[in-house]
């Protein structure tokens, strides 16, 4: 019968270092709360990276997969989520030196709020222009809104999995920020 897992905080959340050692035993239910607790984000942050639903579908199979076999070598330091982004990283350069071409970092599958057809098209035409922007950044640049705002990492995870510091992390992405806001407002956008 599988171990019974600790509840801990005030917020009821799962102790996460609990979970990690009964998974570490091949503990199936805490396996699978590990993969309900990450695969959405996981998935996330790969599709925005190949733009291709069943490339990331398979990208993020193989992400777990490889963080299943290396969970037993696994040494929990509050980081676990960088460590399961860096497996993903790494999936998906590896599926990039295989399939050469990359997608933009955009997402226009998102339709604008509100029935107002004049406020779609600007915000239509300000996402495009942030689009474009973006995709003119340096890849690394490109790598560190992803896994801010797709996979929605903290400071500390970001530095973790670019092999930054947390402060370091913290100030490439709010000069980053600042950056594309002062070129958007030099250029009326």
């Amino acid at each position: 019968m599988p171990e019974t897992i600790a509840v801990s905080g005030l917020d009821g959340q799962v102790d996460e270092e609990s979970i990690l050692a009964a998974a570490r035993r091949r503990d199936a239910a805490a396996i699978a709360q590990l993969y309900q607790r990450y695969v959405r984000p996981i998935y996330r942050y790969l599709y925005s990276r190949v733009g291709n639903s069943a490339d990331a579908e398979d990208l993020t199979s193989q992400t777990f997969l490889s963080a299943l076999e290396g969970l037993p070598r696994y040494r929990h330091k509050g980081r676990f989520a960088a460590w399961l982004f860096t497996i993903a990283h790494r999936r998906a350069m590896d599926h990039f030196r295989r399939h050469r071409p990359q997608v933009d970092f955009d997402d226009r599958s998102i339709p604008a709020d509100g029935p107002d057809p004049d406020g779609q098209v600007i915000q239509t035409e300000a996402r495009e222009d942030l689009s474009r922007r973006i995709g003119a950044l340096s890849e690394w640049d490109q790598e560190l809104l992803r896994l801010r705002y797709v996979a929605d990492l903290s400071f500390a995870e970001i530095g973790a999995v670019l092999g930054k510091s947390e402060e370091a992390a913290k100030k490439s992405l709010y000069r980053l920020l600042a950056t594309l806001q002062e070129k958007m407002e030099a250029d009326g956008g």
